[in-house]
């Protein structure tokens, strides 16, 4: 985890809420990672309040993990770090492939200043090591996605198949909440496809033997998902976003759109 400088009279206040799902995919073993939270905020400089500004990720109606601004003057932050898809699994249970689990995500406002919030969702796979598996498909990771376009927009050129990146489409009020931007997850079963097929010859006794070994692509492997959560503050909307965020929008009666190019 890494904390950038931070500038407490800014238009400029992003929280980023960082959590992290990791489940094996071993017969019989599943195992769930901590969540970690993690944040920052950007240099810009002006006279304005952000003293208030707070941001929480809901998880099925629960509060999964939050950071809040509670003082100037001692730099105090109320926060805590929860445990994503923590409740997935019934002690004792396996995850199936093709089954949806019930996951609804949503993000709460949780200061007392309006935001406008942004969501970048990250899905991969890692070796038994950790190490990132680029040849394995995060698309088969079905993070079932909701509420696009009336809600929630997709910000197509900053996506890619690991990586999506959500804009909250409204200015979301202190004490409010988002409508859902996911609702459930499912393993692929094409993840049981994925075999390697390893021919050997051996010749004993004058006769020729053949053994094919097949190897699941996927066998030892876990799946990841981490979704970001930031938001900057109303005030100057459009130029915290391009400075905060990196891209151009439009507002309009407290409507974003995403520019294009």
């Amino acid at each position: 985890m890494r904390m950038l400088k931070r500038v407490f009279r800014s238009p400029v206040m992003s929280i980023t809420l960082f959590l992290i799902a990791a489940i094996l995919l071993l017969p019989g073993v599943i195992g769930v990672a901590r969540a970690v939270l993690n944040y920052y905020s950007n240099s810009f400089i002006t006279q304005v309040e952000t003293d208030k500004i707070g941001l929480s990720l809901m998880e099925n109606g629960e509060k999964i993990s939050w950071r809040d601004f509670v003082g100037e003057s001692d730099n105090k932050w109320s926060e805590s770090r929860g445990t994503l898809l923590g409740n997935m699994l019934t002690d004792g249970e396996d995850v199936r492939l093709g089954n949806a689990y019930e996951e609804k995500l949503s993000v709460q406002n949780s200061g007392s200043i309006d935001e406008y919030v942004r969501v970048t969702i990250y899905k991969y796979w890692t070796d038994e090591d950790g190490m990132k598996l680029q040849e394995l498909s995060p698309s088969l990771i079905k993070l079932n996605l909701v509420n696009l376009d009336s809600e929630w927009l997709i910000d197509e050129g900053s996506s890619t198949p690991e990586r999506t990146v959500l804009y909250y489409s409204r200015l979301l009020p202190s004490g409010s909440t988002t409508p859902l931007f996911a609702d459930s997850l499912t393993i692929d079963t094409a993840v049981a496809d994925k075999v390697t097929q390893t021919e050997t010859v051996e010749t004993r006794d004058g006769n020729t033997y053949r053994t094919v070994t097949t190897t699941y692509d996927y066998d030892g492997v876990s799946f990841h998902i981490e979704a970001n959560v930031d938001a900057v503050q109303s005030h100057n909307a459009q130029d915290a976003i391009r400075s905060a965020w990196g891209h151009h929008v439009n507002i309009t009666d407290g409507r974003l759109a995403i520019e294009e190019g």
